[in-house]
């Protein structure tokens, strides 16, 4: 892959101070620039483009450059897109019409709607196109940022999984969820069990629970304020996901608060704010079909289609998940996003479907002490949000849809399973493989245990020991991104199971069964 030389000016942009748009000095329009204060970030890439964002530091027009060449020489300037205070000066746009398999470099500037003749230094980005023939495809996977109180410790390096991640070179990176912690307030300061303290960068919408759209958008920003994030964002285009904590800790959409830190109790109230800041402030594809719609599919060539899931927007409450029957409490993705992922499904082509969940299928996952928040509920047959699973199990065998793998975050530890009917309760379905990677940069937890209705068998798993304890801080090491590769001699995908040191925990290489 063609590297992309990028100076720290142009891939940083703006210090801490200007990126967190919170410590702005005031400035005279007469000889002040404008500036981007978060850099740049590109996503959901297809075959012919891509959704570039960035944020300005006051009104202004975004301008983005498009070329196939690292000089600009053949730049196709597009038409601006106004930026004001409406989405918290951040734009995002959809570029079409470019070649396939193609490297591309995209250059950002903000001109200042006051005077359009006073212009922003140029922030420059890359990605590569989606191919339409075979090649070899190489991204990488994990969720879980800034959580449990652990944020930007600039003194550690701040958020160093993501280089190591970036450099891998991956086409694309999926982030499985928890992409923020709104409901994670962090504290200045953090003692840690060696007696050293951890010092977390701490802006104001991180200083307490969001509930405000403002409050939002600024944890979202706040991720961006790390050096690494930056660089990585630049160069590597993200497909994002959510779960849980870019709201609040394991929201259902009819759930009223018990939790004095909020003062607006409304989860439905405070999850439509979360996923216009989610969409705001995320690289991705708006839908024409459902305003606000987070699951969708994209194409990466006749290798790997990746069909994202929502398991938090269309679930029925967190109960004791032992319903006998399917009905409205029993709902995990939803009737319509039912439809359209058996159909997609169907309807694909590509020799590798990955199913990005944000939530494992075998690990149970508790809500207190007698609720659950995914669909696992303990052993025997399929009962509550299970019967939604064993719902798209048993269509993928029977439509004979091939080659599947799941692969998720949330439960804060990294682990390979193998489910197959052979072990299960619930019988009707083909074998798989689901790949857990995660936190990023959030509190290490786990072991969780297992529930056999679908027939989980832990091939690998590497979570904190008894003597560590659980909330590890991102210090302790254990944290773990997940990288696909796939041939496109051959279409083998070999998975590996990495931590932040970079080093490979374990892997394993999948044949694709031929139709």
């Amino acid at each position: 892959m063609p590297q992309l030389r990028l100076s720290r000016r142009q891939v940083l942009a703006a210090g801490t101070a200007a990126a967190s748009g919170l410590f702005l000095p005031a400035y005279s329009r007469a000889n002040q620039r404008p500036a981007l204060t978060h850099g740049v970030q590109s996503g959901d890439v297809s075959a012919d483009g891509a959704v570039v964002w960035a944020r300005a530091d006051r009104p202004s027009r975004m301008m983005v450059e498009v070329s196939t060449t690292e000089s600009f020489r053949d730049a196709r300037r597009l038409p601006g897109l106004g930026l004001t205070s409406a989405t918290d000066l951040m734009g995002k746009m959809e570029l079409t019409g470019l070649p396939s398999d193609q490297e591309v470099f995209y250059r950002v500037t903000m001109l200042d709607l006051a005077d359009v003749n006073l212009g922003s230094e140029p922030v420059v980005g890359r990605f590569r196109t989606a191919p339409t023939a075979l090649r070899d495809i190489v991204f990488t996977w994990s969720g879980d940022t800034a959580g449990q109180g652990w944020g930007i410790d600039e003194s550690r390096g701040g958020m160093t999984i993501y280089s190591t991640m970036l450099r891998h070179e991956p086409d694309f990176f999926i982030h499985s969820g928890d992409t923020i912690y709104a409901d994670g307030p962090l504290k200045t300061e953090v003692e840690l069990k060696d007696g050293t303290i951890w010092k977390n960068l701490v802006t104001e919408e991180k200083s307490k629970v969001a509930e405000t759209l403002q409050e939002f958008r600024g944890n979202f920003l706040y991720n961006l304020l790390d050096a690494n994030v930056r660089e990585m964002a630049a160069r590597v285009p993200m497909l994002a996901q959510w779960d849980d904590h870019e709201t609040t800790n394991n929201w259902y959409p009819s759930e009223r608060l018990e939790d004095d830190r909020y003062t607006e109790k409304s989860v439905a109230l405070l999850s439509a704010r979360a996923n216009r800041a989610f969409r705001e402030a995320m690289p991705l594809r708006e839908s024409s079909v459902e305003p606000g719609r987070i699951y969708r599919k994209v194409a990466y060539g006749p290798l790997l289609d990746v069909f994202f899931l929502d398991m938090r927007s269309y679930r029925g409450d967190n109960t004791s998940n032992d319903q006998m029957e399917p009905g409205p409490q029993t709902d995990f993705l939803g009737a319509a996003q039912m439809r359209w992922l058996k159909a997609e499904l169907a309807a694909s082509t590509a020799t590798w479907k990955v199913i990005a969940a944000d939530m494992p299928i075998g690990m149970i996952v508790r809500d207190g002490k007698s609720a659950f928040e995914n669909s696992s509920n303990g052993n025997g047959p399929v009962k509550g949000r299970e019967f939604d699973i064993a719902e798209v199990l048993s269509f993928i065998r029977h439509a004979r849809v091939r080659n599947t793998v799941w692969l998720t975050a949330d439960v804060h530890y990294t682990a390979a399973h193998h489910y197959s009917p052979d072990r299960a309760s619930f019988q009707d379905f083909d074998p798989f493989w689901e790949f857990v990677s995660g936190p990023l940069h959030a509190g290490t937890f786990g072991p969780a245990d297992y529930d056999d209705t679908f027939g989980p068998k832990v091939a690998f798993a590497k979570a904190p020991t008894a003597e560590q304890g659980q909330n590890l801080p991102p210090s302790e090491g254990l944290q773990f991104f997940g990288k696909v590769e796939i041939e496109g001699a051959t279409g083998r995908m070999t998975v590996r199971l990495m931590d932040a040191a970079d080093v490979e925990l374990w892997s394993t290489t999948l044949d694709p069964e031929r139709a």
